[in-house]
């Protein structure tokens, strides 16, 4: 049974979802989509408009903020599947790599206090050697983009070009999400749909499913590959390689570079 703080929050869970459905009901999908739709031209029209998408981009990259892919999405949305990827991969590479810098220069002290008293990390960091496993923990769903940013910061073994190099490992990721932005700008326009036949528009419908499958089953199988590569690793004990892949998984909840400061 929950607690009165669990009830609570599950309260205002449910109360959000509710009323978000019934927004969607009163207003209607259709509008939603044509309002985001008509937004979005006037972004891509604005003169700087791959700015202002950009610039988020890089500040999500910045823990504890979230969105990456949803942004990336956007950034197909407004300007098609190959500038919005354009926009969406240059910005993720400096986003990523200014995390990076900006955390291991500011908590470089903090994190040697903290991975000295915490099992898990001090695994992590015995296994995570050489670019092939950096780069299958990069394009690990787990943990997300911006975590992921800390996590590699956190582990000083892990030189900045070997993070970058990782990190363009993960285009192929964002430009499933522009092309699935792009596609679903173009079900969004009223007049775009009016134009389309039932089977242009049932394609561009399949397109959009599935694209967020691919999505989905790939980064089911690249954690699940992570997970059994870093188990299964030669010369470290099964000890270690538990407590490394358990790190992985717990990371965005511990968060070292992010969490109070340790007791020295």
């Amino acid at each position: 049974m929950l607690i009165p703080s669990g009830q609570m929050v599950f309260f205002i869970w449910a109360l959000i979802n509710v009323s978000l459905v019934i927004f969607v009901v009163v207003v209607t999908p259709a509008k939603i989509f044509q309002f985001l739709y008509d937004k979005s031209t006037q972004l891509s029209h604005t003169r700087f408009g791959f700015f202002a998408l950009g610039g988020l981009i890089f500040l999500v990259s910045f823990p504890p903020l979230i969105g990456h892919t949803t942004i990336v999405t956007v950034c197909g949305f407004a300007y098609g599947w190959k500038i919005g990827f354009l926009i969406a991969a240059v910005a993720s590479i400096v986003g990523s790599a200014s995390s990076f810098s900006v955390l291991r220069l500011l908590f470089s002290s903090r994190l040697r206090q903290w991975s000295r008293k915490n099992d898990k990390f001090m695994a992590l960091e015995s296994v995570v050697k050489g670019l092939p496993l950096i780069i299958l923990i990069r394009i690990s769903p787990l943990p997300p983009w911006v975590y992921s940013n800390s996590l590699f910061a956190s582990i000083e073994s892990v030189a900045l070009w070997q993070f970058v190099v990782a990190t363009t490992f993960v285009f192929p990721k964002l430009l499933l999400h522009a092309f699935i932005g792009s596609r679903m700008a173009a079900l969004s326009d009223g007049n775009q749909r009016e134009e389309m036949d039932t089977s242009t528009k049932i394609l561009n419908g399949c397109l959009v499913g599935g694209g967020i499958i691919i999505a989905v089953l790939a980064s089911w199988l690249v954690y699940n590959l992570v997970q059994t590569h870093i188990r299964k690793l030669e010369g470290v004990s099964p000890a270690v390689d538990e407590l490394a892949a358990e790190a992985i998984e717990d990371f965005d909840e511990e968060a070292p570079l992010l969490g109070g400061t340790p007791e020295p």
